[in-house]
């Protein structure tokens, strides 16, 4: 199971690693269908006695192991003493779209896993509908994206491998607006303002280091930017990503 800690062994397998108690207990209760096996240590099976029977309820096999096999296996240095194995989310573009989504989240060429396993808990907290990862970002079921999701990754449909032509296509098909956002586009704030994001969107993120090419920047119906009031040279990427999907949120919940 350790070997599932590789990109290539994950996709041959079509499994993943989901590493402490916490993640796996959000998995067994949120997608407990997609949970396989459960590796822990006698005293972290004595510590989470809800996640035994949570498990023993989703009828997932536990296995008793030693700190070392547990160590081993996880990605993370302090795993815990719980490590479960879950089937890919099989999510896809197509039974997105048919839901009618009101607030998606776009993510192209995002590289750091941890980026994108925030972006996703974010926008689990925000209430977006899915979150859309093109095949030129960083493997959602990478160790350090599923970690950083904190069990987010069960609770929001997510879509992976996706070209991003196709995928702004189908999207824009459904009746939802797309925003890139870009430090050169039009101020976010008047864009609520003005009811920009009252209707249907999609926020359209790029590269954390270089954003989205023009190319890909003019796939958007509209661009959008932060406002700085500040010196900062810049947000990060998932600062970034936080605001535009609040202000969506904001619009649509008040």
């Amino acid at each position: 199971m350790a070997k599932l800690a590789k990109k290539q062994r994950r996709q041959e397998a079509r499994l993943f690693l989901v590493e402490g108690p916490q993640a796996t207990r959000e998995a067994l209760t949120f997608r407990p269908e997609l949970v396989e096996d459960i590796f822990l240590t006698s005293a972290s099976r004595e510590r989470n006695p809800d996640l035994v029977e949570l498990a023993e309820k989703a009828g997932c096999e536990l296995t008793i192991s030693s700190e070392a096999v547990i160590d081993h296996m996880a990605d993370t240095v302090t795993p815990q003493g719980v490590v479960a194995v879950a089937r890919y989310l099989e999510m896809t573009l197509e039974e997105v779209v048919s839901a009618k989504p009101t607030h998606l989240v776009v993510l192209h060429q995002v590289k750091d896993p941890g980026n994108v396993g925030n972006i996703i808990r974010t926008a689990d907290a925000a209430g977006v509908d899915a979150v859309i990862v093109t095949a030129e970002s960083v493997d959602v079921f990478n160790p350090k994206v599923v970690r950083a999701t904190t069990g987010s990754l069960f609770h929001i449909p997510v879509v992976t491998g996706v070209d991003l032509g196709s995928t702004i296509d189908a999207v824009k098909a459904s009746g939802v607006t797309i925003f890139a956002a870009d430090a050169q586009g039009e101020n976010l704030g008047q864009v609520r303002s003005r009811g920009g994001l009252d209707s249907p969107l999609a926020w359209l993120l790029g590269n954390e280091a270089h954003g989205l090419s023009a190319e890909d920047e003019l796939l958007a119906d509209s661009t959008v930017s932060v406002p700085m009031f500040g010196q900062a040279e810049s947000l990060s990427l998932q600062t970034a990503a936080a605001i535009c999907m609040y202000e969506a949120a904001f619009a649509k919940n008040s």
